[in-house]
């Protein structure tokens, strides 16, 4: 219905007067931070220049077009029918893909315009090719010399064991002549002021300062969210020149180092692919974020704080900001800072090859040297990547090009990720390590001419990895690689989220509705197959309940696949088995959703946490016991993240299905877990389990387990399902109940179950906020969960909005 928004030409127009004398200034510019995406800009009717890159800051020097009274306008193109035209006007070898799939609903060509790429469709959002001034614009007027870009990058200069710091600053200088002056960089709590200097030449030049933090100042380093504190110092640099203008630029800085340590490992073919921050090796925890609003203008920095600390809150350390959306907001990148979440950032450039003609090349140049400009003083930055998956589509050969055309898109991939991009990012930042791809082999991709022939190899770099047609269930299916920086199953969000953009008619799982938001071919069905392995389908002859139904199984589907992956990845930190393991990173697909719709995210559109992310909580625990079974036999690791070696005492507890008291319990005492490794800490056949526990079976029993140390030390209590759910004997519905209460800001409710409940689900509909804990294994009769509220509520409301649910709820 919307489509021809998209389709037809928009003005933006505003006459505004000079709050300022023109006259006085030596140089006038007006300067859009975003301009998305293709625009003829016009002052006075006198034509600025032209836009045609979302990604890059326009500076128009207007000092002789500026009146008192003025009239601007941005006379925007459309984006798609631009594409379109790009691609026609390309002469030699076709760019592909042309068109996304048809379930995408998109438009084509979006490889020809420097725009969000998923703005024209993805497989998990819709197409709305907007266009807008989608960042800040400004009336600069200055005279002498005017401060562009200031950034600082921290360095440990480990011959001389001292912090120093890069602080760069990029000028523009009106003068004709060279400008003298002297610059003070002063950090009071480090007792650090160093003053340099300088001559700035007239136009556009920068000047980089060495400071050299004060030896005897003690430096917090900055260190990764449940590594550390995230310690930043106040900063002033004074720019005092002879012109007699001076600029004070406050900053906050950080001190951290990072390292990408790709070397042979013994007893296995290949390199390592890991992080180490300040001389640390740190396992990677998190997951891909994607645009949270196809209109960039709502997101704001509240959307941002409750999705970033959303991720923290489920014990992620890192987000791979991918590169089909966009560069994100200061504002983004400011809370990973506070909050201690890494970020692998990529260049806007996902599933596709790209032109590299000259204008094209030259927007990117200016779109990469922007970007890490603007960025390189995030210590929360740890890695630039070029792009997403462009390897792999030409390694694997997705676009089906005849193989003696292959070599000019090499040509094509290795001018614009290597020649411009890398060369540019190499220049502009010293401080961080870069990569073509992702995924890559890293330095086997580079031996190989930057394109390898298996950029999936689990014995280098990372991998993306992918399968809806067999059991997710089953650890033995996923590749033991290196680094696992994408994998994930879809979902549906809840009834609450989707019912704010549907009617009565839309409720069911083969509605118009639900097939129109699933972009994902097949989609529907996977989930439903993927269902069926493991739970009973739903059989309500009501269709509403039989949709709410659906959604929550699709839920716990999504949950409890991903946690045996996750898991999986964590397991093999430590080992290298038939020549594979030490994975050292596990980012799953996908944190956020762009719109209400199934997908695989975590976090619904308005932050609402899936059961997912209550999973991601525990499955990302800085202690956990984790099971899985080989040949009949059951294992179980002690995986750690803590800094020290603990002794703990591992819990074991078999269940019948048909009784909360415990058929059996094992403790294991001094048991040590390893610092930030992954070690064997049980084992026994589980035939020989089930015979000691009266006679359980595998469809009749459940185990759960768990670590105790001393001074509260605990992991959460975690499961391990000896067959499918809809073979388990005993299983009786629960009739489960709440009572509410308010203590201070939070909310306490207190469960009860008459039997044991797997999957118990607490849901408050659409009050804004999450719970301590849900969709867990109820193996007692009484357990608390805390709703910690985003927005005022009362026992009343949460009360009356509570649904519970458990596994047998589904008929």
């Amino acid at each position: 219905m919307y489509r021809w928004i998209s389709l037809d030409n928009w003005t933006y127009s505003r006459t505004f007067k000079t709050p300022f004398d023109i006259r006085k200034w030596q140089k006038v510019n007006l300067v859009f931070e975003g301009v998305d995406t293709v625009a003829q800009i016009v002052l006075n009717n006198v034509t600025l220049g032209r836009t045609d890159n979302m990604f890059t800051r326009y500076s128009f020097d207007i000092s002789s077009v500026i009146q008192e009274v003025n009239c601007v306008e941005v006379r925007f193109l459309s984006a798609v029918l631009y594409a379109a035209e790009q691609s026609r006007c390309h002469k030699g070898h076709s760019i592909p893909p042309a068109c996304p799939p048809p379930v995408q609903k998109g438009e084509c060509h979006v490889n020809f315009i420097r725009k969000e790429q998923c703005s024209f469709s993805w497989d998990w959002g819709p197409s709305f090719p907007t266009q807008g001034i989608w960042k800040d614009v400004r009336i600069e007027a200055y005279d002498h010399y005017h401060l562009i870009y200031f950034s600082v990058t921290p360095l440990f200069v480990k011959s001389a064991q001292q912090w120093c710091l890069e602080v760069e600053s990029v000028f523009d200088v009106v003068s004709s002549k060279p400008i003298a002056g002297l610059v003070t960089v002063n950090i009071p709590k480090l007792q650090t002021q160093q003053s340099f200097s300088v001559k700035l030449q007239p136009g556009e030049g920068s000047i980089v300062l060495h400071v050299n933090i004060n030896k005897s100042a003690a430096v917090e380093a900055w260190w990764p969210n449940g590594h550390g504190k995230q310690t930043g110092y106040n900063m002033t640099t004074t720019f005092m020149m002879e012109a007699g203008c001076q600029i004070e630029k406050f900053s906050k800085v950080y001190f951290r180092t990072v390292e990408l340590i790709q070397e042979p490992i013994p007893g296995s073919p290949g390199l390592s692919f890991y992080f180490r921050i300040n001389g640390r090796p740190i396992f990677i925890k998190g997951s891909n974020w994607i645009p949270a609003d196809s209109f960039q203008d709502r997101v704001t920095s509240d959307t941002l704080r409750l999705l970033l600390k959303s991720a923290a809150d489920a014990n992620m350390n890192a987000l791979r900001v991918w590169g089909g959306g966009v560069y994100e907001q200061d504002e983004f990148y400011d809370i990973c800072d506070e909050i201690g979440i890494m970020i692998w950032q990529d260049f806007m450039f996902a599933c596709a090859l790209y032109p590299t003609n000259q204008n094209f090349l030259e927007s990117v140049r200016a779109e990469v040297t922007h970007q890490v400009r603007r960025l390189k003083s995030h210590p929360s930055i740890i890695l630039w990547s070029g792009n997403n998956e462009n390897e792999a589509a030409i390694a694997s050969n997705w676009f089906s090009i005849p193989y003696p055309d292959i070599g000019v898109y090499i040509k094509d991939y290795v001018t614009l990720y290597v020649k411009n991009i890398r060369e540019i990012v190499l220049c502009e930042d010293k401080s961080r390590p870069f990569v073509t791809s992702s995924p890559t082999n890293g330095l086997e991709s580079v031996k190989e001419g930057w394109l390898s022939r298996n950029p999936y190899d689990t014995h280098y770099g990372d991998t993306h990895f992918y399968d809806y047609s067999h059991d997710c269930w089953n650890w033995t299916m996923y590749p033991k690689t290196r680094f696992a920086s994408e994998y994930g199953f879809q979902s549906w969000p809840s009834f609450s989220t989707i019912e704010k953009v549907s009617s009565p008619e839309d409720w069911s799982y083969t509605s118009n509705f639900s097939l129109h938001r699933q972009h994902h071919e097949g989609g529907n069905i996977q989930m439903l197959q993927e269902i069926g392995r493991h739970f009973k389908l739903p059989q309500c002859p009501d269709p509403v309940k039989q949709f709410k139904d659906m959604i929550y199984l699709t839920q716990v589907m999504q949950a409890q696949c991903i946690k045996t992956e996750t898991e999986f990845y964590r397991f093999s930190q430590s080992e290298i088995i038939n020549g594979e393991g030490h994975t050292m990173g596990a980012l799953y697909w996908q944190l956020n959703d762009i719109w209400q719709a199934p997908s695989w995210a975590s976090l619904e559109y308005g932050g609402k946490w899936k059961l997912l992310h209550y999973f991601a909580q525990n499955f990302f625990a800085p202690l956990l016991p984790v099971a899985y079974e080989d040949k009949g036999m059951l294992h179980i690791y002690g995986v750690s993240d803590l800094h020290e070696d603990h002794k703990v005492t591992l819990r074991v507890s078999v269940h019948a299905w048909s009784s909360l008291e415990p058929v059996c319990t094992l403790a294991k005492e001094g048991v040590t877990v390893k610092a930030q490794s992954a070690v064997p800490i049980y084992k026994e056949p589980i035939c020989d389990l089930l015979g000691r526990c009266r006679n359980c079976t595998r469809e009749s029993c459940v185990i759960t387990f768990c670590l105790v140390g001393e001074d509260g030390l605990q992991s959460p209590r975690n499961h391990y399902f000896l067959s499918s759910l809809k073979d388990a004997v005993g299983l009786e519905k629960t009739q489960l109940s709440a009572s509410v209460s308010q203590q201070d800001g939070i909310y306490i409710f207190v469960l009860q179950t008459t039997a044991i409940a797997p999957f118990v689900t607490l849901d408050v509909g659409s009050i804004k906020g999450r719970f301590s804990d849900n969709g867990f294994l109820m193996t007692e009769k009484k357990k608390t969960v805390v709703f910690y509220p985003w927005e005022p509520t009362s026992v009343e409301k949460l009360k009356s909005s509570l649904i519970l649910t458990s596994l047998l709820d589904v008929v």
